[in-house]
């Protein structure tokens, strides 16, 4: 395999002989996944390792969704466009080969795809996402770009009086809710825009709204919910929706016409490598996965509680950092630092390059502190 920058895709295939391996005079770093996270490490990696290592992309799918846009496209504000991911392993050196990862041979350095290729490797990155599961029983659930266009139809209903009483729903173990408070913030304006008499409320577990940004952050956003005439329970845990009732813990049940809830994330366990009791892999603060040599993870595939892209795209720094050193770079790798950041849209003027009234929050959570905006 060359380091210089392929034009085409190649599918999954053998690895290489034992003959043609001795003959490689640089690391093959493996990444797998098609994510934030793959192709922030495959990025830093370039950048930090330059041409002391060869890089290769293996991915489920050709193209890389930003799945943070997609709760704009239902209001109008553009659409999410997938980008193909042969061209961002081209501008990298990396060679692009569509396959899943479903086991891995740390002995052998070698990992096996779905359809039974074997590709070797000598670090791999495991970058492979996770699995968004309906949470609430009953529910629409948002996952992202696959569900814009029935949740603009569903805005459609709201429109035409087909119902007015719609509940947000965050499931129990939702770690990241922020884009649940987007699309109940852009339907209340949706609604003003449009003079309906919509009854919209937010039902969540947490103690307050986006809790996990402090508490200046969440009494902006629920400033922002009050002002916009939305309603939020706090401290319950919606439980599945059925005959116009959200039945919910603690409390008795929530009429409502429509529910839309998040998708929970359940881990996708792959064989040869570790995983706790959900699914997802454990690793160090380099991401080193543990017990296990020369295999690192990053991003949705670790058992790190929040799933979020700029989380993901911190963890891949760190192991980009890792590895880079491994193979002579002159630096000193630092560990995955936790800094969550995020920008709250709350439906004005969808298409700047950011909304006026947009929140944008940021907190450490290796540390105590609150939130900052």
């Amino acid at each position: 395999m060359s380091a210089s920058r392929p034009t085409s895709m190649s599918p999954a295939r053998s690895g290489l002989t034992s003959a043609a391996k001795a003959r490689r005079t640089r690391p093959r770093i493996l990444i797998a996944g098609g994510g934030v996270a793959a192709l922030e490490a495959a990025l830093a990696l370039r950048a930090l390792a330059e041409e002391r290592v060869e890089l290769e992309l293996l991915a489920p799918e050709p193209q890389f969704w930003y799945r943070p846009l997609a709760v704009v496209e239902p209001f109008g504000g553009g659409r999410v466009h997938g980008l193909e991911l042969a061209e961002l392993a081209s501008a990298t050196g990396a060679q692009f080969t569509l396959g899943a990862l479903a086991a891995v041979e740390p002995a052998e350095h070698i990992v096996r795809t779905a359809a039974g290729a074997e590709i070797e490797y000598d670090i791999l990155l495991v970058a492979s996402g996770a699995r968004p599961v309906a949470g609430i029983d009953g529910a629409f659930t948002f996952r992202g770009p696959a569900d814009s266009d029935a949740f603009g139809k569903l805005l459609a209903g709201l429109a035409a009086g087909t119902f007015k009483c719609l509940v947000f729903a965050v499931p129990g173990g939702v770690t990241w809710p922020l884009p649940l408070y987007e699309l109940a913030l852009m339907t209340a304006r949706f609604g003003e825009e449009r003079g309906l008499a919509a009854d919209l409320t937010v039902v969540t577990p947490e103690d307050a709204p986006l809790a996990i940004f402090g508490a200046e952050a969440s009494a902006a956003v629920a400033a922002m919910l009050e002002q916009r005439a939305v309603t939020v329970l706090t401290g319950t845990y919606p439980l599945r929706f059925a005959e116009g009732q959200v039945e919910v813990a603690p409390g008795e049940a929530i009429a409502a016409d429509r529910v839309v809830a998040l998708a929970q994330i359940d881990g996708a366990p792959i064989s040869g490598l570790p995983h706790d009791r959900r699914g997802f892999i454990p690793t160090n603060e380099h991401g080193r996965v543990d017990g296990v040599d020369e295999v690192y993870a990053a991003g949705d595939v670790t058992a790190f509680p929040v799933k979020q892209g700029g989380l993901a795209a911190a963890q891949a720094d760190a192991v980009a950092e890792a590895i880079a050193a491994a193979a002579g770079a002159d630096l000193e790798p630092q560990p995955f630092r936790p800094v969550l950041r995020g920008l709250l849209l709350t439906g004005a003027a969808l298409t700047a390059a950011e909304p006026a009234d947009a929140v944008r929050v940021k907190v450490d959570l290796s540390s105590a502190n609150g939130g900052d905006l």
